[in-house]
């Protein structure tokens, strides 16, 4: 059975059980799914200031942070314990398109010559995660929501601001990884 587990599988079968969580959260307690919003109740929680944003009675969505807190474990666990023990499989046309932007490592899920903590101290650490963050917590901000939230339960309520959040989502992505990237991996080796 462990061996099952640790094998990939089919996307299909992660978006059917993600899929569940939707009307899981709503028959369960009336709750919305969604990830960025758990930043707020923690903020909420732990910073003493008086910042308009930060309240309301945060004690009320506790359930988000457990949920997080799942998510963190299980990724964990999935990692440490549950990983596929064959290379990850990136297709040719990929592997020479990164290789040329500076990527040659393509051993983990992430590109270690991009994500590592010896580049969080230099131009290509500023850019990916300093600045790259603030845009993604803008963003999510800006959006009302990240895109677990709008894609996932915004989508599957109907909801339009839901449908152009998405929408804008995937346009950014495909701008961004078709348009700038080459750009800013150019401009940051």
């Amino acid at each position: 059975m462990l061996e099952l587990i640790r094998h990939p599988w089919h996307w299909s079968i992660a978006g059917f059980l993600i899929g569940l969580t939707v009307p899981a959260l709503l028959l369960i307690g009336n709750k919305s799914f969604g990830i960025s919003s758990s930043l707020r109740h923690i903020c909420a929680a732990c910073i003493p200031a008086n910042i308009p944003f930060f309240k309301y009675d945060w004690k009320k969505e506790v359930w988000n942070l457990f949920f997080v807190a799942g998510i963190m474990i299980g990724g964990f666990i999935g990692n440490y314990f549950l990983s596929n023990p064959e290379a990850i499989v990136v297709a040719p046309y990929t592997q020479e398109t990164l290789q040329q932007l500076g990527v040659k490592d393509f051993s983990g899920l992430m590109p270690i010559d991009i994500f590592s903590f010896d580049n969080l101290l230099t131009a290509k650490g500023l850019v990916f995660f300093v600045i790259g963050g603030f845009m993604v917590g803008f963003g999510t901000r800006y959006a009302g929501g990240c895109t677990s939230g709008h894609a996932i339960m915004g989508l599957s309520n109907l909801q339009w601001p839901s449908l152009v959040a998405t929408i804008s989502f995937m346009v950014g992505g495909f701008a961004m990884t078709q348009l700038l990237l080459p750009y800013i991996m150019h401009w940051v080796n």
